[in-house]
């Protein structure tokens, strides 16, 4: 059984990884080359000789002077160039010192290294620490030679590798791995003098002057002063985050300067934090060592001592770091690197320390791969990979982690049956085939075979602590065609569930416990409270996008005008749900009459699918009203100023604009072009009118030969069939539509408030609707506002759900809701042959999806299932036999008698049973929006 907690200890490693073996011996000259290996699985199916691509693999090839070696195939990057690495220690005859040191072996083994890096050989060697110790040289007066204890303990990794095996509490306590190099330099007293006052390292025999002298020569001719932007964290809440300016220049230690910032006197009483963001960086918090804690080899009195400077932590600077941080800190991008000896640095702006907050919670990571803060917003589905846009949610759980000094996530999948069996019921690809390959209809029997030897994947997604402790795990009940998929599903509902944690970091256990078992989360509280304490000190950052000022469902924009650009193609189309749209857009920080205003962003080109929560609710909410070449000037809600910094580069200008408190968003928005879902397209590539609307002429026959007065859709979306309804003459009063996106919802919902309104005030009104609601809610469950009504539509929706769920939803409907006639469309799998031979050049198709194993692909990436005509009429006929129903069969698009049918294959099943409907449930669904012609002037 899975625990929350892992191993009680880790075991020692070597301190020297083979790569770092390698690097000891030929630096820069060993050269590694990854690349990409596809490996060939068993595809599991008899007879199937078409191969099927297995995971990614990487393989190195290493090349050295002498000779090249190449790895075996891994899935990490990392472990290729490990396994090439090792190759060649293998062939070079190099026999790595011995994995586990005993204490004593390591410090001498410390005291040796101390030793070297104090050489006159270790000057001139490139190296982040060698720069530290040539300026140590050139600082003046009492503190000239004196190297901080701190940047020997941050910067040598062989110290801190040996410091693990002294004490495996170094990782977590930066004063403790100080302490031990103390306590090893007092081994080389005869070589070393330490200053506890100045907490450093001096060599008590002077390099010779020589050394010195052309040490000198050869360091860069920097300007008289570099002024370095830097930014100041105070350690009170009160205080605000600022831009200051380090003034270095060749002849002092950059640390003395941040020193003097930090109002202190030298470099020797300056801490260091980990690389902040990326690893490639040095960007770094700089902090006072507190002053009344001495440093000793004793980690507990370090514990005792330093509770007493709880009141003065800096919670952001601690945040950021993962270490505790006490007063006011300096995040600064300078230092030496293994690239050369020069002094390295960068300004880093209020515009890139708001950037780094934001790469710490999950949307803010998808939001900065897109350069689209403003804009964009975390997807709340992962739809195809073609459609998606930014990192992928594993890549992005992944980047989580490693800010968060995580483990990398854990994700493991499982192939299983695509079905299960339903009660009292054979499945139907078993009822289908019946050991009969030859049975009526070659695609049929092509289908069925395919189907039998296909298999659906589900995946769980593990998170640990980097002491392995468990802390949170994902196993969604969902099932998904391909790997890919389910593996990208599983991780953007974590990121889903810890963005909405991160927004509320003080909810208490239960609502946390409850919140992630909405999400399919099971979490370990006292270890993930443990990892994420630090987060409950952050200001409330909110990095969600502004809505529209008013109100959401009906919003308005202005100044919308053509654009000269013509595209004959897409001109006058509206993006509806499923579409990928390409906008121009840019957003503005502006006074209220607009004497001054200033860009935050834009892009020139920004895709996004409508419908999958990718962009600013605004933003979207203004663009599904666009017509192709259109342009649209709207206000947006102004966000917070830590938002619109991570978003502005000129910080000052934009500063001055939020606190005169007269300021607003704009945003410019123009409509490229639509691409509309593939299955749209196919269809209109061969269907004269769409056969959206031949579903639509064909519901509404029934309608009037049936004189109804009400009518359900389910799985209304955004009330397409109802807003087509509404152009004819009909007889019905009251139409409903439910649906489980409350996106399509408030879409139908504006649609259909315009519609209805337009035919009251007009003197003869197209239709008789009294009124109509709109509900939120599974059309799986009953509720007994359902129940009763004349006619039911469910028109290419039940291939959205999984098989054993459309056969619930039959039953359902025919036992509970029990409406007089009900018309359920769906697509005929064995048409799509016809359809994609058909379909435009300009197609984008997934490359996952470019191997053959299916003779035709569904009709869209969201269809579950696809049936024959022998499978939907099996189906239909059993539903009806079982609630005393007749059905009869039908469709549009093609014809009945000529293979393979109709395009979209239609039953229509009359309840036998006329009696009133007793409704005694409860009700479940939420009204979304509601319409009476009585009071529709309101």
């Amino acid at each position: 059984m899975e625990t929350g907690k892992g191993q009680a200890s880790v075991p020692k490693k070597s301190p020297f990884t083979p790569k770092t073996i390698i690097h000891q011996r030929f630096g820069t000259k060993a050269c590694y080359k990854v690349e990409e290996v596809q490996e060939v699985v068993q595809n599991g199916c008899p007879g199937l000789v078409i191969p099927q691509k297995g995971p990614c693999l990487y393989r190195c090839s290493l090349q050295l002077p002498e000779f090249s070696v190449v790895s075996e195939a891994f899935k990490r990057k990392k472990d290729a160039e490990q396994s090439a690495a090792e190759k060649a220690i293998q062939k070079l005859g190099i026999q790595p010192k011995e994995d586990n040191l005993t204490v004593e072996q390591a410090w001498n083994e410390l005291a040796g290294r101390l030793s070297y890096l104090f050489s006159i050989e270790f000057l001139s060697a490139i190296h982040p620490l060698s720069g530290h110790f040539r300026a140590a040289l050139a600082r003046e007066g009492h503190l000239n030679g004196f190297v901080p204890v701190a940047a020997i303990a941050m910067f040598d990794a062989k110290i801190n590798s040996l410091c693990k095996y002294i004490s495996s509490e170094m990782e977590s306590n930066h004063l403790l791995v100080m302490s031990l190099i103390i306590e090893a330099a007092k081994r080389l007293a005869d070589a070393l003098f330490f200053s506890e006052e100045k907490l450093s390292l001096k060599r008590l025999t002077p390099h010779p002057p020589e050394i010195i002298q052309s040490l000198l020569k050869n360091e860069p001719n920097f300007p008289e002063s570099i002024s370095i932007e830097a930014v100041r964290i105070p350690s009170s809440t009160e205080k605000t985050v600022e831009s200051v300016i380090l003034n270095a220049s060749s002849g002092i230690y950059y640390l003395d300067v941040i020193a003097k910032e930090l109002g202190v006197k030298d470099a020797s009483k300056i801490l260091f934090s980990r690389n902040i963001g990326k690893a490639s960086s040095d960007t770094r918090l700089y902090f006072c060592a507190p002053e009344s804690i001495t440093i000793v080899p004793s980690s507990e009195l370090y514990m005792k001592q330093a509770s007493s400077f709880k009141g003065y932590v800096n919670t952001i600077a601690t945040y950021l770091s993962g270490q505790e941080i006490c007063g006011d800190a300096i995040l600064a991008s300078v230092g030496y690197t293994w690239k050369s000896t020069d002094l390295y640095y960068e300004d880093l702006s209020l515009h890139a320390y708001y950037r780094i907050l934001a790469n710490k919670i999950p949307s803010g990571i998808y939001k900065l791969s897109r350069e689209a803060i403003l804009a964009a917003e975390l997807p709340t589905a992962f739809t195809t990979r073609s459609n998606w846009r930014g990192s992928f949610p594993r890549d992005i759980l992944c980047t989580f982690c490693r800010q968060h000094r995580l483990s990398e996530p854990v994700f493991s999948s499982d192939s299983i049956e695509p079905l299960p069996d339903l009660p009292g019921r054979r499945r139907l690809r078993d009822t289908l085939s019946g050991g009969d390959e030859t049975n009526e209809g070659g695609l049929a029997a092509t289908a069925v075979a395919q189907e039998g030897c296909s298999l659906v994947y589900r995946c769980t997604v593990k998170i640990y602590s980097k002491c392995q402790d468990l802390i949170l795990l994902c196993s969604p009940k969902e099932s998904y065609k391909k790997q890919i998929d389910a593996v990208q599903n599983v991780a953007l509902k974590v990121l889903l569930w810890l963005d909405g944690f991160l927004d509320k970091v003080d909810m208490s256990v239960e609502e946390m416990t409850s919140s992630a078992k909405g999400f399919d989360i099971l979490i370990y509280p006292q270890q993930f409270v443990k990892e994420f304490s630090l987060c409950q000190f952050l200001p409330k950052y909110r990095w969600s996008s502004a809505t529209l000022a008013g109100n959401f469902l009906c919003p308005s924009y202005s100044n919308v005008q053509n654009n000269p650009l013509e595209d004959e193609v897409s001109s006058g189309m509206t993006p509806s749900s499923g579409s990928l749209v390409c906008v121009t857009y840019k957003i503005y920080l502006a006074t209220e009459r607009e004497c001054t205003k200033e860009h935050l962003e834009g892009s020139e080109e920004f895709e996004f699918e409508i419908g999958s929560g990718a962009v600013s609710p605004a933003l979207e909410a203004v663009v599904t009203q666009m017509s192709v070449d259109e342009s649209a000037c709207f206000t947006m809600e102004l966000p917070s100023k830590e938002i619109v910094l991570a978003v502005a580069r000129d910080s000052a200008n934009i500063l001055s604009l939020l606190f005169s408190g007269t300021c607003l968003v704009k945003c410019e928005v123009t409509l490229l072009r639509v691409t509309v879902p593939l299955e749209d397209r196919m269809e209109q590539a061969l269907f004269s009118p769409p056969l959206s609307k031949q579903r639509v002429e064909y519901a509404l026959q029934h309608i009037r030969e049936s004189c109804a007065a009400s009518l359900v859709d389910f799985g209304c979306g955004s009330g397409s069939l109802l807003e087509s309804l509404l152009a004819y003459q009909t007889s019905l009063e009251k139409i409903v539509g439910v649906d489980i996106s409350q996106r399509a919802l408030a879409r139908a919902a504006k649609i259909l408030h315009s519609k209805l309104n337009g035919n009251i005030e007009a003197e003869q009104p197209t239709n008789r609707v009294k009124s109509a609601i709109l509900y939120e809610g599974s059309i799986l469950t009953c509720d007994s506002r359902l129940c009763g009504y004349d006619i039911a539509t469910c028109l290419e929706v039940i291939e959205h759900m999984e098989e054993y769920d459309a056969c619930l939803f039959g039953d359902t409907v025919l036992s509970s809701f029990c409406p007089q006639i009900l018309i359920v469309s769906t697509p005929n799998y064995e048409y799509n042959v016809i359809l994609q031979k058909s379909t435009p050049q300009y197609q984008e198709e997934d490359p996952c999806e470019k191997s053959q194993q299916e003779s035709c692909k569904f009709r869209n990436h969201d269809h579950k299932f696809e049936w024959t005509r022998q499978q939907f009429c099996q189906w239909a006929s059993e539903l009806a036999l079982r609630h005393n129903y007749d059905v009869e069969f039908s469709g549009v698009g093609g014809e009945p008698n000529k293979e393979p049918g109709f395009a979209s294959q239609i039953a229509v099943f009359r309840r036998k049973d006329t009696s009133p409907v007793n409704a005694d449930f409860t009700e479940h669904c939420d009204v979304i929006w509601e319409w009476s012609s009585n009071n529709s002037t309101s």
